[in-house]
């Protein structure tokens, strides 16, 4: 029954799923229309927002079966005696509509949850499962969706010969507006546009145009935007040309200690057709670390609504600057665990790290 979980381990399982619960059919609360009332006018009308909150979420037939189970539950006496037949219980009718409800709600989430495990493995064939081999370049990264599928991106693969026939490699860190099915259905549009587009000889800045184009055509008018770091790796020259289209700046630590941000480049993908953006190259020396991250590892929050913060991640990187590539990426993860505990992840989580060898 408890698949082997201890106590504390099921009553945080059920902390968990109460805390989502309660996030979802509030968002269909008006606690403001409440103010100025009294207090138990207050509950009684948060109560009935809550309730049609939840019986707007059932199909129409089990809304009539939810209410009727109802009624028979509250009926007063609760039994109805005939001559010719046994007392029957209204109250033992009730719980039995009761429970055909919740046998009729399970069923849909197998089949969804069937369903989005289908999904998830599809999802995980788009992204790489191993880094490739950079010359030059450690590399690891890692993602946890929120739900069953996720909204980040991440890929790195060799795009083509540069000016002097040498191999150069694209990387990509990108981050979908939202969450699970629509999200990740976004992704996989993101992931084959990039995949076809980085085919055509172009500068990196023409290929964040192109991509910005096509996020338009399936961005329901920019409700679905996508923010993404997309780079260009030259081995030879150990340089590193790159475009920021309004996601979380990644932080490029020098050998000596040092820190910098790569924020060029332009809006998130698919808000504006014509939106211009502008690439910046830098150049990497040995012992430097690349950090690409989304914006699910900053705002992990731990039981007391605190954010992990960009100042906990910069810590992290300083700690593990001798590691090499999986361990820091190990380190990191490991220290955003124990921030935030047994607190629901609410946002997908990506990080890639790059440590120029």
């Amino acid at each position: 029954m408890t698949e082997g979980l201890e106590l504390n381990q099921l009553w945080g399982q059920f902390q968990s799923e109460a805390k989502a619960s309660y996030r979802l059919y509030s968002r269909d609360v008006d606690f403001d229309r409440t103010k100025g009332v009294t207090k138990g006018r207050r509950y009684l009308d948060v109560a009935k927002q809550f309730f049609w909150a939840f019986i707007e979420k059932l199909s129409p037939a089990r809304r009539v079966l939810l209410l009727v189970a109802v009624i028979l539950i509250l009926w007063p006496g609760g039994q109805s005696n005939q001559s010719n037949s046994p007392a029957v219980s209204f109250h033992f009718l009730g719980g039995l509509l009761m429970f055909l409800l919740l046998v009729l709600e399970v069923a849909d989430r197998v089949v969804m949850k069937r369903d989005l495990q289908i999904a998830r493995e599809i999802q995980a064939w788009l992204l790489p499962s191993s880094p490739p081999e950079v010359p030059g370049l450690e590399i690891a990264f890692a993602t946890r969706p929120a739900n069953t599928v996720a909204g980040d991106f991440y890929d790195m693969f060799p795009r083509g010969a540069g000016e002097g026939g040498d191999k150069r490699y694209l990387l990509a860190v990108a981050d979908v507006a939202g969450k699970s099915i629509p999200a990740a259905l976004l992704m996989a549009t993101f992931q084959a546009s990039l995949r076809t587009l980085s085919d055509v000889p172009c500068s990196l800045v023409d290929l964040a145009g192109s991509m910005n184009r096509y996020a338009c055509k399936n961005s329901q008018g920019g409700l679905r935007f996508t923010t993404a770091v997309l780079g260009e790796y030259d081995p030879a020259g150990k340089t590193l040309t790159y475009i920021n289209a309004g996601h979380n700046a990644p932080m490029l630590r020098r050998r000596a200690g040092t820190l910098e941000r790569l924020e060029k480049g332009g809006v998130p993908l698919g808000i504006l057709a014509d939106a211009p953006y502008e690439a910046e190259t830098v150049s990497l020396e040995s012992g430097d670390w690349l950090v690409i991250f989304t914006d699910g590892v900053v705002e992990a929050i731990d039981d007391a609504d605190v954010e992990y913060g960009e100042e906990r991640l910069i810590a992290q990187i300083n700690a593990g600057a001798d590691f090499p590539a999986r361990a820091m990426l190990s380190h990191i993860m490991v220290n955003l665990d124990t921030f935030v505990g047994n607190t629901p992840q609410h946002d997908d989580i990506t990080c890639m790290v790059l440590k120029v060898t």
